[in-house]
């Protein structure tokens, strides 16, 4: 399988507020960016926009390295808190349900067809990936504030 690299960061100008995501797909030396956003919208939602986006554009099972600063992506993934609400029917408990389950499901889809390996990294501490999606995140979230 293709070892593919993702890195991805959302935004949101209150919250909510406008958002955006952005994510860099690597594969070799090949590089691509994308991003978009929504006019009302939560950071936690733009943070699972934005890995939902980039694994759609994999045409093929890969095994993926996620790069996330986002400790709600990365845990909910990693500590199989997302199998877990949607196993109890999008509860994250007796009493609480879980947010964004069309979200999460669809994410969860996508990693039943990758090996998806996920990495925290601290956010706006310099790393360059994720200090670029950053930028391309806020970007998308200014159109919408400009509306």
């Amino acid at each position: 399988m293709k070892q593919v690299e993702i890195f991805t960061d959302g935004a949101c100008s209150g919250n909510p507020g406008p958002g955006g995501w952005g994510a860099i797909l690597r594969y070799n030396e090949h590089e691509k960016e994308i991003s978009g956003g929504e006019a009302v919208t939560t950071n936690n939602r733009m943070e699972i926009s934005a890995v939902i986006g980039a694994l759609s554009l994999l045409k093929e099972p890969c095994n993926v390295t996620l790069y996330s600063d986002s400790q709600y992506v990365c845990n909910a993934l990693k500590l199989g808190w997302a199998k877990k609400w949607k196993a109890n029917g999008w509860m994250r408990n007796k009493k609480e349900k879980a947010l964004n389950p069309e979200l999460w499901d669809k994410l969860l889809s996508l990693c039943d067809i990758h090996n998806v390996d996920v990495v925290w990294v601290k956010g706006h501490a310099g790393h360059p990936e994720n200090e670029r999606c950053d930028r391309l995140a806020v970007a998308e979230a200014h159109k919408f504030s400009k509306a």
